[in-house]
């Protein structure tokens, strides 16, 4: 190993970054660590090697932990830093702890001796919707190098190269970012895993096997030389769990193997989650006893989005026969697109780290935003028994937006929550506000001043963030969600003065009815929303809940002391979906002007036999047209479409095909025109379906 010097190192990569002088605020948190004063630097002796061959650090051998990528840094007062570590990893990680600990010509003595808890940790671009661009994935490469974190799995489902064109190797321009983003993830060492996804249409045959193998071919020669296959989301013949071990068996043994550069296999499988298994699983027993050692097998943990466990780890890893690689569907918001996930990453087990052989996070598709919680995922996998989300999160609020993290705090503690969903996955929002929320729903005055003060800080932080130059990157993702909260805050003042002077409920009245229009009319506007967005949700679970409480309260007194008949519910919902489908059941809808739409899902629908999709609308509509996709051709003869008019008659509504094993279902021509209260999609098939749920949409005039 050729000998280098840790000043040299310094003098050309410090000024780029932003640290801190205190040992305690070092992320990860390190494992062993014992400090000592603060001082100016003075000059010393540097010594940076790796333990081995190099005789300079021979002597620091015993010193440094007998683990991968672990390193010994020891820093004192007369200026003298040694540096040694396991292998070229931890000495790249010795030195990003080395950064972050000096600043303005100032060290702190410490010595610390450290290493990662987790193997593989990281993310795995792997959501729906708009794919990171090239610049999104150079800054979030960098960002894992600096924290440490060491993979980078590519499986944008939105890639057709990665999914639906899986066979065709990638135009000229993408191919050379391809390159370009495996040397940044080598200079920072970040493994980059490359995702191919067959399964929608693969066929079990030596031609399509060959077609894998030429396309992981074209990726080797790119650069990449770590490699995942995905089967996820999809049903049918590719989701064969022993066709699926057999090919993986294939390309280990002869591509990944006989390659010999090339990273263990990876695979996320079709029964990724336990809810989607049982305990005799055949497809979990075939992919465990016939799977090849050293291949990977990703898993997302009871159900699709949950938290991990210890008891969880244990039923799948018995079942596979390894350990568990764990794809974490957090932050990723792509089955809540209106609601953006600034809140801490908590809840998985902290005494799991021997049970998983990969952690990687699912972030969102705004990718500066999804570093709060991977910035938490960092500190998570690295030194697990001693994880505090809480001042983690408070670290990471700070490194993302150093100068206004204050305002970025405030506005982030009401973009936590996910509001209801599919997945019945939800987190804590608003924690602080909690206990006055309680107080001012029973209408105690101090509760309503609280709730009152915090619309106002709430409105401060979002004026201070639309105007800050310290993250643009940051402010630009979160532009949409800045500007309802100042309508929310400016709602939440009205209510608050209406509720502390009853007198004001007339006067307010009609100001908080339009401003309840306001946050519905700009969450439903296609030029404030990004690519994707299906609106703008905000303070979901405590304020605006809170201060609907508070207005109901306020109005029923102010018409019990008038003798009027205010509506106490100013909260502007003109349609609302119910579904006895389980997994539709909290789907979010939107209308856009006259076009209004359910939210695709992600997964695989289970459609049982005679359940329905339903949507009601506030007042009576007219009906312009109306088509749905499942994804599977010949679909129109399973379901019945039914309209309800205002005064409960129901009509059925024809439905077809253009074209032959056309996915897409059309309905007749007396859709136009018709009166709608109510809308019923019922699946008369007489079994369960397996669909897609790509898209329901209509219009009205």
């Amino acid at each position: 190993m050729k000998k280098r010097t840790l000043s040299f190192f310094i003098s050309a990569f410090v000024s780029s970054m932003i640290a801190v002088a205190q040992v305690s605020n070092v992320s990860p948190v390190p494992h062993e660590v014992t400090t000592g004063d603060i001082y100016p630097i003075v000059k010393g002796k540097y010594i940076e090697g790796i333990i081995g061959k190099d005789k300079a650090v021979k002597k620091y051998k015993k010193l440094v932990p007998e683990k991968a990528e672990s390193y010994y840094l020891s820093i004192d007062k007369k200026g003298n830093v040694v540096l040694a570590a396991r292998d070229e990893q931890g000495l790249f990680y010795g030195q990003q702890t080395y950064l972050s600990i000096k600043e303005d010509g100032k060290l702190q003595e410490c010595t610390i001796r450290d290493w990662p808890d987790v193997a593989w940790r990281g993310v795995v671009e792997g959501f729906y919707g708009q794919p990171w661009s090239h610049t999104d994935r150079i800054r979030q490469l960098f960002f894992y190098g600096q924290n440490k974190l060491n993979v980078y799995i590519y499986g944008p489902k939105d890639d057709p190269y990665h999914r639906d064109h899986w066979r065709d190797p990638y135009p000229q321009a993408e191919a050379r970012e391809i390159k370009d983003l495996v040397d940044v993830a080598k200079a920072n060492h970040v493994k980059f895993y490359w995702a191919i996804h067959p399964g929608v249409d693969i066929k079990w045959n030596d031609e399509d096997r060959d077609n894998l193998i030429n396309k992981l071919e074209k990726m080797y020669e790119l650069g990449v030389r770590s490699f995942a296959v995905f089967f996820d989301d999809i049903w049918g013949e590719g989701a064969k769990g022993d066709k699926q071990a057999d090919l993986l068996n294939y390309i280990d043994n002869h591509f990944v193997k006989a390659k010999k550069d090339v990273s263990p296999l990876l695979l996320c499988p079709t029964e990724y989650n336990r809810a989607w298994s049982s305990d005799d699983s055949e497809y979990l027993h075939s992919l465990g006893s016939t799977l090849n050692k050293g291949i990977e097998v990703m898993w997302t943990g009871n159900s699709v989005v949950h938290c991990i466990d210890k008891e969880s780890m244990e039923w799948i890893n018995k079942r596979i026969q390894r350990k568990g690689y764990i794809w974490w569907n957090f932050p990723v918001n792509d089955f809540v697109r209106d609601h953006i996930l600034l809140g801490p990453a908590y809840g998985n087990g902290l005494d799991i780290a021997d049970d998983v052989s990969g952690f990687v996070s699912n972030p969102m598709q705004y990718a500066e935003s999804s570093k709060l919680a991977l910035f938490n995922i960092a500190d998570y996998t690295w030194n697990m028994a001693n994880y505090d989300y809480k001042s983690s999160w408070e670290k990471a609020l700070v490194d993302i937006m150093p100068i206004n993290h204050d305002a970025l705090r405030t506005f982030a503690t009401y973009n936590e929550d996910l509001g209801a969903n599919g997945h019945g996955f939800r987190r804590e929002e608003s924690r602080e506000l909690v206990e006055a929320a309680k107080a001012a729903c029973e209408g105690d005055v101090s509760g309503i001043i609280h709730i009152k003060r915090a619309c106002d800080k709430l409105d401060d932080a979002a004026r201070v963030l639309i105007k800050s130059k310290d993250n643009i990157t940051l402010v630009n993702e979160l532009i949409p969600w800045i500007v309802q909260s100042i309508n929310v805050a400016n709602y939440g003042n009205l209510i608050c003065d209406a509720a502390l002077n009853n007198d004001l409920v007339a006067e307010n009245y009609d100001k908080i009815k339009d401003m309840s229009k306001r946050m519905y009319d700009l969450e439903n506007d296609k030029s404030a929303l990004h690519p994707y967005q299906t609106g703008i949700k905000t303070a979901t679970r405590v304020l605006m809940p809170t201060l609907n409480t508070i207005l109901k309260n306020a109005v029923e007194k102010y018409n019990k002391k008038n003798g009027t008949a205010l509506n106490p519910n100013a909260e502007y919902q003109p349609l609302h979906l119910t579904a006895t489908v389980p997994q539709l059941a909290m789907q979010p809808i939107t209308m856009k002007g006259n076009d209004i739409a359910v939210t695709p899902s992600n997964e695989v629908i289970k459609w049982p036999k005679d359940s329905h999709l339903d949507i009601a609308f506030d007042t009576e509509i007219t009906l312009n047209g109306l088509d749905f996709d499942f994804g599977e051709s010949n679909q129109a003869s399973n379901f019945r479409l039914e309209a309800q008019d205002a005064e409960g008659n129901w009509q059925n509504i024809s439905l077809c095909h253009y074209k032959e094993n056309e996915t897409t279902v059309h309905t007749g021509e007396e859709i136009s025109g018709m009166k709608c209260k109510n809308l019923r999609l019922t699946n008369i098939s007489g079994k369960e379906l397996m669909l897609y749920f790509k898209s329901f949409r209509f219009n009205k005039k």
